[in-house]
């Protein structure tokens, strides 16, 4: 690796602060004391920037780097291909495309799947709501176009994406109105859920939620429901043993496609290599993206199962009339081969199980703060931290303390790259060592205490 001169990172960041576009944040200011780092190497659970310091990724850059950074396998095996093949004309497909597929759907729940590749996660959902609308018609049922989800649920950034859950972390006010026949309902939540007994325990009433919902609508207006096995964006809940099975039976009961949002949770991030495997659930679509790849390259993909796929077969009417640009592109394929072949030859599905248990144990200790309301996880390396300004009343913290942006930068001044705010997210690579899950949960702590004596002194 170069290293860079002073004049040479000063040259950087002149042109990122006028020309660069960050995602959500203001462009003034980028190198401020909260702002980005120029990052220029990266290995595990590190990351260290063109100063030399060196970041715990608390949440696996996005939610996707899940065998670690800094693996030259993926590398050469992108090359590899790129000097074969780096883009299948249309009406070919690769070997490695060919191949990817067949890997994935004998690792999904329905080994019989279709695998529909896309270029990331917001083209997979997007892909799996038209697959499931475009299916009822196949079947006879064209007034079906209706979608349910879950209230506070991230599905993407595209404007149909964003109208899953009523916006996520997107601002629906800033883009105009959601799309038309997006249905809203209750989260699984045991903190804070109104569904949820006095006394935390799950009533199951958010899954019967989704009854009432495709009742008041009218069955035969709904086309599909669809949520994560465990929705991040809304606070990392793990759902009722039986959640899922009551959703499942629901789904069938009424002929609604139930589409499962894996983008996060597949690939060994919750200790099974997809979530839905802890409840042995089969969805009809499920839909991947990040992890795929651990984000060494972009792909997504869409994953029917046979029921599915097959109302696609017959004359021209029965064709899924959609394509995507880099959907199955080679290079992203050979990524993916490599990506799956590191993850089963090290065991890091087994790594997330185990130390998932490991890191939630840890965690505990961090009750010791009383802005700690709730610790969750327990199931592979996904857990929350929820910070409350009140632990017996859950009272959040007002708008006015900038907590998110606050909480960030005080984590930043303990090596830690990741999100801040009322709940901090911990989804580190699978390939994290005990000894790292100790290094995290000291400078979790020691940012807790700074936490209490600058904002809440």
């Amino acid at each position: 690796m170069t290293t860079l001169t002073g004049e040479q990172i000063e040259e950087i960041k002149q042109n990122a602060s006028e020309h660069f576009w960050p995602h959500s944040r203001q462009t003034s200011n980028m190198f401020g004391d909260n702002g980005i780092h120029v990052v220029q190497k990266a290995h595990g659970v590190w990351v260290e920037d063109v100063e030399t310091r060196k970041w715990f990724d608390t949440i696996s850059s996005m939610w996707l780097v899940n065998i670690g950074h800094g693996r030259q396998e993926i590398a050469e095996a992108v090359y590899e291909q790129m000097k074969d093949v780096s883009y299948s004309p249309g009406g070919t497909v690769a070997p490695a495309t060919a191949e990817l597929s067949a890997k994935v759907a004998s690792l999904a729940p329905d080994k019989d799947s279709r695998v529909y590749f896309v270029s990331g996660g917001s083209e997979a959902v997007e892909s799996a709501l038209k697959m499931a609308k475009n299916y009822q018609r196949n079947i006879g049922e064209p007034t079906r176009w209706k979608v349910i989800s879950r209230r506070g649920s991230y599905h993407g950034a595209t404007q149909a994406c964003m109208s899953l859950g009523g916006g996520g972390i997107s601002a629906p006010t800033n883009f105009g109105p959601l799309m038309p026949g997006n249905i809203h309902i209750e989260q699984p939540d045991g903190y804070r859920g109104r569904c949820c007994s006095a006394g935390g325990g799950c009533t199951l009433e958010c899954a019967k939620d989704l009854e009432r919902a495709i009742l008041h609508e009218g069955p035969s207006t709904v086309a599909a429901f669809i949520g994560e096995p465990i929705s991040a964006a809304a606070g990392i809940h793990i759902p009722h043993p039986e959640y899922w099975a009551t959703v499942r039976e629901i789904c069938d009961k009424y002929g609604v496609v139930m589409i499962c949002d894996e983008v996060i949770n597949a690939f060994g991030r919750t200790g099974k290599m997809f979530a839905t495997e802890h409840w042995d659930i089969q969805p009809d679509i499920t839909t991947v993206a990040k992890a795929l790849t651990s984000g060494y390259l972009p792909i997504g993909a869409a994953i029917a199962n046979k029921k599915i796929s097959s109302a696609f077969e017959g004359g021209e009417d029965q064709t899924f009339k959609h394509l995507i640009t880099f959907g199955g592109n080679p290079a992203s394929c050979a990524a993916g081969i490599a990506n799956l072949h590191i993850m089963e030859n090290e065991s890091m599905v087994k790594n997330s199980a185990d130390l998932g248990d490991y890191l939630y144990n840890e965690l505990q200790v961090l009750y010791e703060h009383d802005i700690v309301g709730d610790i969750r996880g327990g199931m592979g390396l996904l857990a929350a931290v929820e910070l409350v300004q009140n632990r017996e009343t859950k009272e959040r913290f007002p708008s006015s303390l900038n907590f998110p942006e606050s909480v960030t930068e005080i984590m930043q001044k303990h090596g830690l790259l990741g999100r801040g705010g009322d709940t901090i997210p911990i989804a580190p690579p699978l390939c994290i060592t005990k000894d790292e899950i100790d290094h995290l949960i000291t400078q979790l702590d020691s940012t807790l205490t700074q936490i209490e004596f600058e904002i809440l002194k």
